[in-house]
């Protein structure tokens, strides 16, 4: 496929009915202009950026007491910039505005246990929580912790938590103690709502011991409530069930403080994997805004539609999947293995439950196709409109796999951000055509561009994704931050007042956005710099490659770049192998891309939300410390990595 050729084009249907052209029209009305196309658009919004996120709030219908102070104050100092002074809002009240018996939530459990919760229901239940969290003093700015699975509750729970003005944090049960503790130790919860277990595998886990374990380490916990997912029956001494909490709050009216628009919201944390995770804190107002921007006009949802997202709650996706609720959508929630019993099992509920907007990580793309496995030969999948994939780079066949075997008509957007700005840099959109191995467009309100090591703007060259001008979703502050000194460093040290993202990226001639690796995980051979991702397309190719990490590695003064694969089983590693991996990535990239050394492990590190450590990895290679091995899904796997430590620089 030639890369100018797109994979899919919107219908003009489509485009005339998107929401995304209602709302350029909208501007255009409003201000007199006439856009020739989305870069005009976009354009538009990163100069005038007062007027564009006003437009975004009336065309979205927020909810809130505007105030008539200027939308963006101090726009000169990134870090300092004020949006919305003396605006007030609530989150969850924009989030629970239906109040009908249509679902809000559908969730289920991999044992195919489901339940539906409707618009009103869930708002009733809200209700009664937030009631209880009151009872137990929980105040503005006080922290209710999350220890719970992706299941109506954690929804809740968090909406309660938000009505209130305080502060939402979570973790995936599945986390060891340690990395829980690294978390909430740090952010010490008021109220800790933890399971019972969790189902993964076709097995179930009971973690109460490690609850017990965990509520001794946090001293100002008043209160812990426990969520019986496995048992209905099970407990914990001193904790209240989620549903006793709820009887006790039953037919409480739903309050929700109005409070300024930087009100903290949520804290989420980076991975870990360098040291204790940083906290970081996002605002109501910032985080509600860019969400309905990207629901709305980038995903184009609707309060028909049903929006669905693989993730788990210790990810921000499942933050951003939530607020889809700020749209009128019904959300679809699972929890569990994504391939238990088998690849169906989320097409088997995508297709009972009309799903039309299907979100995922590149790597479940890739595991489906390594397995053969082609939705649209067993389901018809007639109301799905777009897929959605985030996590790391998407590669070429990944964007080819989607159209071949699960829907050609629709749009497939792989998207990136991240945890630190709980948004998107680059994104899709319903009325552009979708390019192979590109994100299709920079999101609208993001001044986002690709910069080289002196500062200067690159086009169809790569270099680091930074983000010149203020935007309402950057971080409140990093808690236990004080002087703001580690949000400084962590953004604004390599070119000062502009945002670096640590994304090593391309802009494209459609104007599409290439991700070709972190920034940090850059391989530097001859003073060359290659992004991994590179690497990774070629090698997906593959067929006996499972999985692969590539790391430069320090070598007689120089980098050499070391490919470790996993493969499938029955596959060798032999000279063949070899050469075939060798003369893909040489005849798709450039020889400097070419891996000095292919070597074979049986399992490939990933923290905990799947991605792979390239700097764990190097780490180990040049006998170094790993900083926090906790942070990792499976840590046994560096240690076949200390073997070439010998070989290196040292």
């Amino acid at each position: 496929m030639n890369a100018q050729e797109p994979l899919w084009k919107p219908s003009a249907a489509r485009v005339e009915n998107a929401n995304m052209t209602r709302f350029q029209r909208e501007i255009e009305a409003r201000h007199g202009l006439q856009f020739a196309d989305y870069p005009q658009l976009h354009d538009w919004s990163v100069r005038y950026p007062e007027l564009f996120w006003n437009a975004v709030w009336d065309f979205c219908g927020i909810l809130g007491d505007r105030s008539s102070e200027p939308v963006l104050q101090n726009a000169e100092r990134f870090a300092g910039a004020r949006w919305f002074a003396g605006t007030r809002l609530n989150f969850a009240e924009n989030l629970l505005r239906r109040r009908d018996e249509h679902p809000a939530l559908v969730s289920y459990l991999e044992t195919g246990k489901r339940e539906s919760v409707s618009h009103a229901e869930l708002a009733a239940r809200v209700a009664a929580f937030a009631h209880c969290l009151r009872a137990w003093g929980v105040t503005p700015g006080d922290r209710v912790a999350g220890l719970l699975p992706n299941i109506s509750a954690t929804v809740v729970a968090m909406l309660a938590t938000a009505s209130i003005g305080a502060i939402w944090t979570s973790c995936s049960p599945d986390f060891g103690l340690s990395s829980i503790q690294d978390r909430f130790g740090q952010t010490q919860p008021k109220v800790l709502l933890a399971c019972d277990g969790y189902y993964y595998g076709g097995k179930s886990f009971d973690i109460r011991a490690k609850v017990e374990q965990l509520r001794d380490t946090l001293p100002d916990l008043r209160q812990l409530v426990l969520v019986n997912v496995l048992d209905a029956n099970s407990a914990l001494p001193g904790a209240v069930t989620f549903r006793q909490a709820l009887d006790a709050g039953a037919g409480q009216p739903l309050r929700c403080a109005r409070l300024p628009f930087a009100q903290p919201l949520y804290i989420l944390y980076s991975s870990g994997t360098t040291g204790k995770p940083k906290c970081i804190v996002h605002g109501a107002g910032g985080t509600l805004l860019q969400h309905v921007k990207e629901h709305r006009l980038h995903v184009d949802l609707n309060d028909t539609d049903v929006l669905y997202y693989f993730t788990t709650c210790g990810w921000m996706m499942w933050n951003w999947l939530v607020s889809g609720l700020a749209s009128g959508a019904t959300l679809l929630l699972y929890d569990g293995s994504p391939f238990h019993p088998g690849p169906q099992a989320l097409w088997d509920i995508a297709e009972r439950e009309g799903v039309t907007v299907f979100g995922t990580s590149a790597k479940y793309l890739a595991a489906l196709n390594n397995a053969g496995f082609s939705p649209r030969r067993q389901y018809p999948l007639a109301r799905l409109k777009s897929v959605l994939s985030t996590g790391s780079p998407l590669t070429e066949t990944g964007f080819r796999y989607v159209y071949e075997h699960i829907k050609r008509d629709l749009c497939l957007s792989s998207i990136s951000g991240g945890t630190d700005v709980i948004c998107c840099f680059a994104i899709g959109n319903p009325t552009l055509p979708v390019f192979e191995g590109q994100l299709q467009c920079i999101a609208l309100g993001m001044a986002a561009e690709v910069w080289d090591e002196q500062g200067h703007s690159l086009r169809e060259q790569k270099g680091e994704l930074v983000c010149t001008r203020p935007f309402p979703s950057t971080p409140v502050y990093f808690w236990n931050d004080p002087d703001g000194a580690r949000y400084h460093k962590a953004y604004f040290a390599r070119f000062p007042n502009v945002w670096a993202h640590g994304d090593y990226a391309e802009i494209t001639a459609q104007n599409g956005v290439i991700i070709h690796g972190r920034s940090d995980a850059t391989l530097n051979p001859g003073g060359v710099r290659i992004g991994t991702a590179e690497i990774y397309r070629q090698v997906e190719k593959i067929a006996a490659v499972a999985d692969s990490i590539c790391v430069g590695q320090r070598w007689q003064g120089d980098t050499r770049v070391l490919l470790f694969v996993q493969l499938r089983e029955g596959a060798r590693l032999d000279a063949a192998l070899i050469q075939e991996i060798k003369q893909t990535i040489r005849s798709n990239t450039t020889p400097r891309h070419v891996p000095e050394l292919i070597l074979q492990v049986d399992d490939i590190p990933r923290t905990l939300t799947g991605k792979p450590v390239e700097i764990a990895v190097t780490q180990t290679l040049h006998g170094e410390h790993v900083g926090n091995l906790e942070a990792l899904a499976n840590p046994g796997a560096l240690e076949p990595f200390k073997r070439f430590f010998p070989q290196a620089d040292h």
